[in-house]
């Protein structure tokens, strides 16, 4: 084994045009009132690793065009398709109309694992919240279900950035035909 040069890297890195026509996965996000220009940048370039179909940016959420984003998305607001909304509670309810199952990553009474998803509960849309305040509960209230990364420490909760990135990819992994081993 050994590390692949950068040059080998960007030889397989697909190019913003094939970035158009490419199928994306049946996965939406939502950032219900981010406030870190940081963690919406890494939530960008999760969203371009996993192709998920759309990424929704609500309420104070900041938005590109903005330097900070960009530093940490590195292209990534150009190649994930996404749209701003004042109201996160419109968006959720226009994705929900295309048949989409919306799912909150929060920690809730129905306390229900991340790892407990379902290939047949997709389309999935996962809505993460505030770094303090979490998902809004107008937006729990009218949720498919809530989803919770287990935390076994002191702690009870990660980076929203950080979260979404796990909870992206493992929405991945349970779509991932087993029997072909791809998406």
């Amino acid at each position: 084994m050994r590390k692949l040069t950068h040059a080998e890297i960007a030889a397989k890195r697909k190019s913003p045009e094939d970035m158009q026509n490419i199928k994306r996965n049946p996965i939406y996000g939502v950032c219900d009132n981010i406030r870190s220009i940081f963690n919406v940048g890494a939530i960008f370039r999760t969203s371009d690793g996993a192709l998920i179909e759309k990424l929704y940016l609500t309420g104070y959420t900041p938005y590109p065009p903005r330097k900070e984003i960009e530093k940490v998305a590195l292209g990534a607001t150009e190649t994930v398709p996404w749209e701003y909304r004042q109201s996160t509670l419109q968006a959720v309810e226009e994705i929900r109309s295309n048949g989409v199952k919306i799912a909150v990553l929060e920690i809730t009474d129905a306390e229900r694992s991340i790892w407990t998803l379902e290939k047949p509960e997709f389309p999935m849309c996962i809505v993460v919240g505030n770094e303090i305040t979490g998902v809004s509960k107008e937006i729990i209230d009218i949720a498919d279900t809530s989803l919770e990364i287990p935390m076994l420490g002191m702690k009870q909760s990660l980076n929203v950035s950080v979260a979404y990135s796990i909870a992206v990819y493992e929405m991945l992994r349970v779509l991932t035909d087993k029997q072909e081993g791809s998406l």
